[in-house]
Formats: structure tokens, C-alpha cells, sequence
């Protein structure tokens, strides 16, 4: 279908679109130059499998501008254990890992309290014009490294860095501490800042939000862009374990009367709430003139719909590949606003993905493979079992916090057990368990050295020493820890969680073609810092990708 029609089913693009899409185009950049605009594209969820299976569907401008014109690295993994959104987002700029970024998870326990910690979440500050919510995310104060941004900026504080997303941790950790986030609102529809970076938000925000793009949104329908028997590869709607709700035509809102925060939450897990963050992309552009001096910029957008879409219905579901061709068409349409509006040969864009995805384990089981769900209780509470056999009563596990758990430690002290042996033994009872491919204690995790171990290494770089459980946990492949009895979730060190898509486009620094040997995500903002002629991030694990024309 072509990207007009799609168009007037989405409704109406806000202001600053019109706006871009009627700028004059600009020249391109002279011989050397650096790019005026680094543009962040992160794909919520999506694995580098999914992305390339879809490949000849897609339209000529979105992904197969990167996948045809720009430099496609085909084997590029994220390196630690615990795959999530906001580890992968702390990892994408500042080419960190979780041992040193502190963002072991999207929350996790406090060791010495227990209480949850979210990763964004900082009671100093609020959301701009919004009512207080716990663990809001608000600001980078648990990001514990430098980011790309933040070099940028202190090298030249004329630079900009502005990250917008569906999620806070999707922009707040983009943004680094120097940069500014901009976040959706599930509670009114609108795009927020907090007071971290700003008491007020500037004048184009407000023009934005003013003009309620989401409640334009309210009836819209989401409509298959193919015939039927164009998702024939997808899985059908009634494949076991899939969430409710994942059938084509939806209606934005349905059974409601208006818009409301159960329907501004609804557009989630919808391509409307991608056109919402480009749309405010582009309001970003043409508000802060991203680009428009040899001060270079930061555009990070994070496009969170696929990884709620993921959740409910699987990477594996029509639903899931619709809405790819659909963020495909979005993505080109928001490219060609770049190229007039910047300059087709003045920005350099990159598309990646925070995580990838695990199949619904159903569905992996009427395949004939080994796959399951196990409730987290079941684990603790064999474990609990385990360790008071052997140690008499407990409590000994205190809980799970980012795919570890921990220990009671200062019991262990008390009745004269050696920390390690209490590891030790529940690495042991924890390996019995049938959901679980390896456990590491403390011992294992603090030493840095080279092995060859299953798992190991990806569990180091998941583990920190100050902020983890005693014993981190790997599930193994087609199992996940979940309470969840349909729908799907990542997290693991496995290939379908761990290998993401790295694509580059802007010819002027990057030489096109596919690249197969494997590279890091941590490799992004070295490789951006070489262009920008800036200091990588001084926490900074990767390497520069060869990318030069």
C-alpha cells in the first residue's frame, strides 16, 4: 500500500511535519565534514531474525535504504546477559555494558534495603506538568558512565542532544546526563520532560502537545497494509499462548467514549504511538533547528510499539509483522522529512534495537521444541528448600532483582556458614532446576578473566558488583521466567534476545554493504564518536566498526 493511503488512515501529521515536508532541500555537506545531525533510531524489540525475514516487503525508503544503501552489519549482538530496555538503551551511547553503566535491569532490589529501585526513577525530580506516579522515570541519576551525548556537549556545549521515546527509559538514558528527554504520557496523551532538565517546557513542546495529537488518534483503524495471504510465513491468531486482542482491524478506543489514559495506554501497542514520537521528532527538529550549524547534534527517537506488541502477541504473530511493514512506511516517510530538512548528505542515521525477542513458548512447543514458562515462586521456593536442608532454617533466598537472587547472607554469617558455601550450594540446587541452563555465585561473577564457560562472560558484563543478586541466572533457551500465563518476553544471553539489528545510513561516512563478522552493540559510540572527531565515553568497552567509505 502505498505510504499516502496509510497516511490518511493515521490522521493527520502535527504541525511541525507540514512543516518539514514543505522545507526547500538542503545541499549536501562538503568533502570531510562532519555530520550536522546524529540521528538514533532504536527499535523497541525487534531481533535482526525478525527485521531481515520481512525484507522484501518492505518499501524502497525505510529499512532497505539501510539494508541496500548503507552499511548492514548482519551479525551485531549485545554482549551482557540480562537483555532488556533499559540496558539496552544505558549500553546504545555510551558503549557500556551493565557492569559499568549501574542499569542491570529495568528495576531491580536495593542489596542492603530490598526496596525497588527502577532505573529511571529519581524522587528529586517530577514530570512536567503531571501528577507524581511511583518509580516514575525522571532522570539519569542510576546511570553511572558518560554518554555520547555528554562528550559532544562538553566539547561543544552549541551541540544538542535530545532523546524522545514511548518510554521514559527508552529517552531518558539516550539522553544521557547532558542531553534532554522528552517522554510519552500514558496518563493525558502528551509528550513530557521533567524537571531535571527544565521547570517549563519551551514553547514548541506546548504548541505540540496543544494541538492533542493522540486524541486525533481516538477511532482510527489499524488495518492490515498486505492481502491476507502476504503473512502466511506469521503465525495464525489463534497459535497457543497469544494475548487477546491480536487480531486485524483494530479500532483505536473501541467500547470507549473517549479519549482517556486506558486509550493513551491502548496506543502503545499500535503503530499510532510510533507516528506520535516521529511526529514529535519532527517538532523537535524544527523547534531546537537540529542540524542547522556545524555544531553537530543528537537526535535519539525510540520507538517503543513493537516491544509492547512483542509482549502481548509474539515476534512469531501476524500482528507482529504488520506492524513492521507499518513502522517500515513510517521510517520512510520520516527519512525523506530528514533529507529535506537537514540534508540527505548532512546526517548519518542508525537503526538498532534495544533487545531482541523470545518466541511464545507455546508456540515453540507445538513445534516439537524444548520450550516452557516457569513461575519465579517455583524456583525460589525449591531453592529455599534446598538450602534449608542443608543449612538448617531459613529464610535463606531473599528474592529475585534482574535475573538474580539474593541471599541471606548476614543469616549465613550468624550461624558461622561461609558466604561462598551458601552460593555454592545454590548454584548447585539452581543448575537442578529445569527452567535453568546455568547459575553463577559472586566468585565467579567478580573475576574478569578469560573463560570458556557457556554463559559466563554474558553474565559478568550483567552483573555490577554494587548494585546485583548473589547468584545471577541464566533460563535456558525457549524458557522464560515469568508469571504470565500468555504472551511472550527476552532477557536472556540466547541469539533471539541478544542478536539486534545495526544499520547505518549517511553516505558521506559510511560505505555501503553487508558486513558479517560479528560486532558489538557497545561498538555504536565509539564509532559515532570517531565521526563527530570526539572522545569515545570514558566507560566506553567496544571499538570503532569499519564504516568508512
Amino acid at each position: 500500500m502505498p505510504f499516502p493511503r496509510l497516511l490518511r488512515r493515521l490522521a493527520p501529521l502535527a504541525a511541525a511535519a507540514v512543516l518539514l515536508a514543505g522545507c526547500a532541500a538542503v545541499a549536501p555537506g562538503a568533502p570531510g565534514e562532519r555530520p550536522r545531525l546524529v540521528v538514533l533510531l532504536v527499535v523497541d524489540g525487534v531481533s535482526q531474525a525478525q527485521l531481515a525475514t520481512y525484507r522484501d516487503q518492505y518499501g524502497p525508503d525505510g529499512f532497505n535504504r539501510f539494508l541496500n544503501r548503507g552499511a548492514w552489519f548482519a551479525e551485531a549482538h549485545y554482549g551482557h546477559a540480562y537483555t532488556v530496555t533499559a540496558a539496552g538503551h544505558a549500553t546504545i551511547l555510551t558503549g557500556a555494558t551493565p557492569r559499568r553503566t549501574g542499569i542491570i535491569g529495568n528495576e531491580w532490589r536495593d542489596p542492603a534495603s530490598g526496596r525497588l529501585v527502577y532505573c529511571t526513577g529519581d524522587p528529586a525530580h517530577r514530570v512536567l506538568g503531571h501528577a507524581a506516579v511511583p518509580l516514575a522515570g525522571t532522570s539519569p541519576a542510576n546511570l553511572r558512565v558518560e554518554s555520547l551525548g555528554d562528550v559532544l556537549r562538553a566539547a561543544d556545549p552549541r551541540s544538542k542532544v535530545i532523546a524522545v521515546s514511548g518510554k521514559d527509559r527508552g529517552a531518558i538514558l539516550p539522553a544521557g546526563r547532558a542531553g534532554t528527554a522528552y517522554m510519552y504520557q500514558a496518563q493525558t496523551g502528551r509528550f513530557a520532560s521533567s524537571t531535571y532538565y527544565m521547570q517549563a517546557h519551551p514553547a514548541w513542546v506546548e504548541a505540540f502537545n496543544a494541538a492533542m495529537p493522540a486524541d486525533r488518534r481516538f477511532g482510527a483503524r489499524w488495518e492490515p497494509l498486505l492481502p491476507a495471504m502476504a503473512y502466511a510465513r506469521s503465525a495464525p491468531d489463534d497459535a497457543p499462548g497469544v494475548a487477546p486482542g491480536g487480531s486485524l482491524p483494530k479500532v483505536m478506543g473501541a467500547g470507549r467514549d473517549g479519549p482517556g489514559p486506558l486509550y493513551y495506554e491502548s496506543l502503545l501497542a499500535s503503530p499510532f504511538a510510533d507516528a506520535l514520537v516521529l511526529d514529535f521528532a519532527r517538532a523537535a527538529i524544527a523547534g531546537e533547528a537540529l542540524g542547522k550549524d556545524d555544531a553537530p547534534d543528537i537526535l535519539s527517537v525510540s520507538l517503543s510499539a513493537h516491544d509492547y506488541v512483542n509482549h502481548n502477541w509474539g515476534p512469531q504473530s501476524r500482528i507482529s509483522h504488520d506492524h513492521l511493514l507499518q513502522l517500515d512506511e513510517l521510517l520512510a516517510a520520516f527519512l525523506r522529512d530528514l533529507d529535506r530538512a537537514v540534508g540527505r548528505g548532512r546526517y548519518l542515521a542508525v537503526i538498532t534495537a534495544d533487545h531482541g525477542f523470545d518466541s511464545i513458548p507455546e508456540y515453540e512447543k507445538a513445534r516439537g521444541r524444548d520450550a516452557g514458562r516457569r513461575r519465579p515462586g517455583e524456583t525460589l521456593a525449591i531453592l529455599e528448600a534446598g538450602l534449608a536442608k542443608r543449612f538448617g532454617p531459613g529464610p535463606w533466598a531473599r528474592g529475585w532483582s534482574a535475573h538474580g537472587i539474593f541471599l541471606e547472607k548476614a543469616r549465613a554469617k550468624e550461624r558461622g556458614i561461609d558466604g561462598r558455601s551458601l552460593d555454592g550450594e545454590a548454584v548447585r540446587l539452581l543448575r537442578e532446576d529445569p527452567a535453568v541452563a546455568a547459575a553463577f555465585a559472586r566468585a565467579d561473577l567478580e573475576d574478569e578473566g578469560p573463560t570458556t564457560v557457556p554463559y559466563l562472560d554474558a553474565a559478568r558484563k550483567t552483573w555490577h558488583p554494587a548494585l546485583s543478586a548473589d547468584v545471577q541466572v541464566i533460563p535456558k533457551p525457549g524458557w522464560q521466567f515469568t508469571s504470565y500465563t500468555t504472551g511472550t518476553t527476552h532477557g536472556s544471553p540466547h541469539d533471539y534476545d541478544t542478536h539486534v539489528p545495526l544499520l547505518l545510513f549517511g553516505p558521506a561516512w559510511v560505505k555501503a554493504g553487508r558486513l558479517d563478522a560479528r560486532v558489538g552493540i557497545v561498538d555504536i559510540a565509539p564509532t559515532l564518536a570517531a565521526i563527530l572527531g570526539i572522545d569515545a565515553p570514558s566507560s566506553s568497552e567496544g571499538r570503532v566498526l569499519p564504516i568508512r567509505p
